[in-house]
């Protein structure tokens, strides 16, 4: 092997273990899994260059980030919809995993969602029950949503795997 292949080529296993450790970030929501991936898939593009043929397949990896990143907010929302909850109590339980996020990270995002959703429900419907049923839609939704972001983080790095494979 000539230097600039294995220089390549180690390129090509740093990219794809910094991939994986995103990909992890998916299952365990610590890291921003589908950016850290779409991030080293950038890095890859920069050195290596881009053809029309990888910029494609970046962009449509940038495009699985995009939804992926807004992807669980809908999924967790709209299961708590089917179980009765509000508009509002969503909005709030939005509003307080990102905060929670933010201040506790990794799960203080999940646990402050929840918790805010089921105050809310409980203080709207005066019934714990109805209010545990909403949380239970929610955490089924964020179950859920982690599943489709994983599939799209594999998608991802499929991609980039083409990506790879054609430029050698």
């Amino acid at each position: 092997m000539e230097p600039a292949e294995i220089g390549l080529l180690t390129l090509q296993v740093v990219v794809l273990s910094v991939m994986l450790v995103g990909l992890l970030g998916l299952i365990f929501p610590i890291l921003p899994g589908l950016t850290i991936i779409w991030m080293a898939a950038l890095v890859y593009g920069v050195v290596t260059g881009f053809t029309w043929v990888s910029g494609v397949l970046f962009g449509v990896m940038t495009v699985f980030m995009l939804v992926g990143n807004v992807l669980d907010n809908f999924i967790m929302g709209a299961s708590a919809r089917q179980q009765g909850a509000s508009w509002i109590a969503i909005a709030i339980a939005l509003v307080l995993a990102v905060a929670g996020s933010l201040a506790f990270p990794p799960f203080g995002g999940l646990i402050a969602a929840l918790l805010g959703l089921f105050v809310y429900e409980f203080y709207r419907l005066r019934d714990w029950r109805k209010a545990l049923d909403s949380v239970k839609g929610m955490a089924s939704g964020c179950g859920w949503s982690a599943v489709a972001r994983a599939a799209l983080g594999l998608l991802m790095i499929g991609l980039w795997v083409i990506w790879a494979i054609l430029q050698t």
